[in-house]
């Protein structure tokens, strides 16, 4: 990619991602902030391999201290202001390391002794930390979160006002007790979505920094436009696969989409792929690595975190889920092909025996991460052996060079580190939201209204379950649209999760469905923000690859649904039986094709709307996973394949005895 292609891919990031650009720093603020950013990097490292006698608590306080005053070093207050920090931007920051640093200034052990009876001082200076968190959340993602981290704190002020007939009143907390609850406290700044940004979404964000520092997402493309070679169906296959080859690097699915588009568009427009479907399958193909092992969304660390089991356990029940996800792609693409009369394309790449002989080590260090978190070795230390991995085979390829090399690596450590910050912020302000509910059970008394609704429908409670988990799927969707998918996660975890649970679901099944639901926000209409940075690639009309990119991810948005509705769901997470999963996968597999022969219009030839119809209630009833439901899907889908062999030459003979 040219020096003139990556600044294209950089600025359609910058306005498309959900997370805002960071300044473009002059090269004496660079150096500054790399430096920082490199200090950070050898905390972080610090942690994992000499951790804090003072404890967790301490060193998240220490992290969000000297993390937080760069996000308002790094990102602008206001859109067209100078690049360069100015002196707002300076005094923010030097107020964040001061009120962030306050808790270790008089002795660690003495400020904890104080919680639930913070000092007059202790109070400003959490007061002071609660805005500069906001802030930073503002800067980095938009006002919407900011906004409802304020509802909140409102909320748990003037709760005690609302009406005491209303379910969601309660009697107020002080203001003093709010700020101890997310100064002091384990369910604040300083809880488990801080925890996990300081622990192991900084660190992945190293890992892939030093990974594509070491040319893999060169390599990535390339072995994914040489796999599949010449065939009309080739073009699409390539998009797919470098999608979730690439997603290993970036770990934002619109960030994702655009790189690919850079490099696949021109090979799609070639083979004929209309502008609206390239963009379609370029968002899909983008997002998918993020619903995919071996590295997940950041939400799926925090999965772990609050289901308290391995981060390798949360990958393994990604597995059916991810192959079925692009087994509807694979079907999508096979029928698009036929449908607009895709050609070959030749691409100028040598066969995948030579490339994997000279790049094949960069899948080593993905290897690494699987196989030592199947030896039990914590997720931290894998990720960071990982990185050390492709740190080496980076150096082993560039040995004439090594100094080019160590100024890399370098790099990477700190733009790893710059990379995160966004999602410290988010973190952080999570954090907020999580500690009132806590504090005015808030959480449990929205799902008693979720289920309420839900009971409102029907007393059945087949139907209750069945609706409570529309209502949520539409809540996750929804709420995912105005807040980035680490937070989205996190609110509907506390706020939704209870609902399901209490009607008997298990609490892995309902964290995967939000979790999906929450990463698929970013192809839903009407924001989709991966399709509409794919629109701004391909030139097509934004709401109709919006639409596309809907058909092409149909069967993330239902497989989920068979989590929660059906007891033989928790086969597709691996959670059963191993006949059990085979048979939850095979079911699904058919449905996940009759899905596709009902969007694309094809099945062994092109498809009319008689069988395609049939495909629906077929494809809904094999996604139910009951054996009777099954039984009907099957029976559905052979008349609409019965119907497309067979009633077209019917039709025709009868026309010609009448003539």
């Amino acid at each position: 990619m040219s020096t003139k292609q990556q600044a294209d891919v950089d600025e359609l990031i910058a306005e498309y991602d959900e997370e805002r650009p960071s300044r473009v720093l002059s090269r004496r603020w660079d150096l500054g902030i790399r430096a920082a950013t490199l200090a950070i990097a050898l905390l972080v490292l610090k942690q994992v391999f000499w951790p804090f006698a003072e404890g967790g608590q301490y060193y998240l306080v220490m992290f969000l201290a000297v993390t937080l005053p760069l996000v308002f070093l790094c990102y602008r207050g206001r859109r067209g202001g100078g690049d360069d920090p100015r002196a707002v931007d300076w005094a923010l920051a030097l107020s964040a390391f001061v009120v962030g640093a306050y808790p270790l200034f008089g002795g660690f052990d003495a400020f904890l002794d104080r919680q639930g009876q913070l000092t007059d001082l202790d109070v400003v200076a959490g007061s002071v930390l609660l805005l500069l968190v906001l802030e930073a959340c503002r800067r980095t993602t938009g006002w919407v979160l900011p906004a409802v981290c304020v509802a909140f704190v409102a909320y748990a002020y003037y709760g005690g006002y609302l009406p005491p007939s209303w379910s969601l009143s309660h009697a107020g907390v002080d203001f003093g007790q709010i700020i101890n609850g997310f100064y002091n406290d384990a369910t604040g700044f300083y809880g488990t979505p801080l925890d996990v940004a300081a622990t192991y979404i900084v660190l992945f964000t190293i890992y892939g920094s030093v990974l594509n520092a070491s040319g893999a997402g060169a390599f990535f493309v390339d072995i994914s436009f040489s796999a599949f070679r010449r065939s009309r169906t080739a073009p699409g296959r390539t998009t797919a696969a470098a999608g979730f080859l690439l997603g290993t690097v970036s770990g934002s699915g619109t960030a994702t989409t655009v790189s690919l588009g850079a490099v696949t568009w021109p090979m799609l427009k070639k083979a004929g792929y209309p502008k609206e479907n390239a963009g379609g399958l370029l968002a899909a193909s983008g997002i998918g690595a993020i619903l995919s092992p071996p590295t997940l969304g950041a939400a799926a660390f925090i999965i772990a975190e609050y289901l308290e089991t391995s981060y390798l356990q949360v990958l393994i029940w990604a597995i059916l889920p991810t192959l079925l996800y692009y087994l509807g792609i694979a079907l999508a693409v096979e029928v698009d092909a036929r449908r607009f009369g895709a050609k070959p394309v030749d691409v100028d790449v040598p066969r995948p025996w030579e490339l994997l002989k000279r790049g094949g080590y960069h899948f080593l260090s993905l290897a690494v991460i699987v196989v030592f978190l199947a030896l039990d070795i914590p997720v931290y230390s894998a990720v960071v052996y990982a990185t050390g991995v492709a740190a080496l085979f980076a150096l082993a390829s560039r040995r004439h060079d090594v100094r080019g090399w160590a100024r890399a690596m370098v790099d990477s450590l700190a733009l790893g580190v710059r990379a995160a910050l966004p999602v410290i912020a988010v973190c952080a302000a999570a954090g907020v939201i999580t500690s009132t509910i806590t504090k005015t059970g808030m959480g449990q008394e929205l799902a008693s209204t979720l289920l309420d609704v839900a009971a409102f429908v029907s007393s059945d409670p087949a139907v209750i379950l069945f609706v409570t988990v529309v209502l949520a799927a539409v809540a996750v969707s929804v709420l995912g649209l105005a807040v980035p998918v680490t937070a989205s996660f996190i609110i509907s975890w506390v706020v939704i999760g209870p609902a399901l649970v209490e009607l008997g679901v298990a609490r892995e099944e309902t964290a995967m469905f939000i979790f999906y639901y929450a990463v698929l926000s970013e192809v839903t209409p009407p924001t989709a923000l991966a399709a509409v940075a794919a629109a701004a690639i391909t030139g097509g009309d934004v709401m109709k690859t919006m639409w596309r990119t809907w058909k092409y991810t149909l069967p993330a948005f239902l497989v989920p649904l068979a989590f929660v509705l059906t007891d033989n769901g928790a086969g597709l997470l691996l959670r059963s039986s191993f006949g059990g999963a085979l048979w939850a996968f095979a079911a699904s597999a058919v449905g996940v094709a009759a899905l596709a022969a009902l969007t694309g219009g094809r099945m062994l030839g092109p498809a009319r709307w008689p069988e395609r119809l049939l495909c629906l209630p077929a494809a809904l009833a094999l996604l139910t996973l009951q054996p009777v439901a099954v039984a009907v899907g099957l029976a559905l889908l052979l008349v609409a394949v019965a119907v497309h062999l067979f009633v077209p030459k019917v039709l025709l003979r009868g026309k010609e005895r009448d003539a």
